[in-house]
């Protein structure tokens, strides 16, 4: 008998099958699900936010018309849309506060261990943000229409989307602020509270700009949240102009800019 009879070869080892990758929309889908599921246990504060847009409504729109002299219904028409990006506006541009939370606790570290793509955890938290204030602004919307609100609903479904496109853009900027203020959490709410509220006033949407100085209202042609509210407007009325083309140009060129800081931010910080 030989010495190559007696030699035993190795079976091969079997191969280890390549990990199956996911689209971008099921990584953006299981971020969203994990994220809301959050919002689903703690009923009560998804309550308290459907209330908070319909007190402000009740108690500012009065005074408006006092103010302006026109009617409920004028002034529901032409204040509503502004209570719709407001609540977005407050809504997404805190996303980056559950962040550092996260980071704190060391759950974002294991998160980023996942082969989920870095753009779907942006867009999929925004979008979990998103999710409320849609529910929100449908509520107040359908609460103003037996006081004379004309309600336009493919239109209002135009201008929904628009506010989320934006709203997963400022979702994303806030979610880059917080990486970078990841070590000092006071820091996000100084940055995050000091340019929201310029932002809403010189937006217009509370007040009409018309009759404020000229500086002001040169400084909102130059504030993407003025066009955003501008074409909310006009679609809430049942129009569609220009306007709404520059709304949604507002809108994506924000998008646009919120997931690449964003992506960038996550791919290049070591927590």
């Amino acid at each position: 008998m030989s010495t190559t009879d007696l030699t035993t070869t190795p079976a091969p080892a079997p191969e280890t099958p390549a990990p199956v990758r996911r689209g971008l929309f099921a990584d953006i889908g299981s971020v969203w699900m994990r994220e809301t599921l959050t919002i689903l246990r703690d009923p009560f504060s998804l309550i308290f936010s459907l209330l908070q847009p319909l007190v402000f409504l009740g108690l500012f729109a009065p005074l408006l018309a006092g103010m302006s002299g026109e009617g409920g219904p004028a002034t529901l028409q032409w204040f509503l849309p502004g209570v719709v990006v407001m609540i977005t506006m407050f809504g997404t541009s805190m996303t980056g506060s559950n962040l550092q939370f996260e980071i704190m606790t060391g759950a974002f570290e294991r998160i980023l261990a996942t082969p989920l793509r870095r753009s779907a955890l942006l867009v999929g938290r925004a979008l979990k943000e998103l999710t409320p204030l849609l529910v929100q602004a449908l509520v107040i919307v359908l609460v103003a229409w037996p006081f004379g609100f004309a309600l336009h609903p493919a239109h209002i479904a135009v201008g929904l989307v628009i506010i989320g496109v934006f709203g997963v853009g400022v979702g994303a900027l806030s979610y880059a602020l917080a990486i970078a203020a990841r070590k000092a959490e006071w820091i996000f709410w100084a940055v995050q509270q000091t340019l929201l509220f310029p932002l809403l006033i010189l937006s217009g949407m509370m007040l009409p700009l018309e009759t404020g100085p000229r500086w002001m209202q040169v400084a909102a042609q130059f504030n993407p949240l003025t066009h955003i509210v501008d074409a909310l407007r006009v679609l809430f009325a049942g129009g569609f102009d220009i306007t709404v083309g520059y709304g949604a140009l507002a809108a994506v060129l924000t998008c646009a800019v919120g997931l690449t800081v964003g992506v960038r931010s996550i791919t290049r910080t070591v927590l």
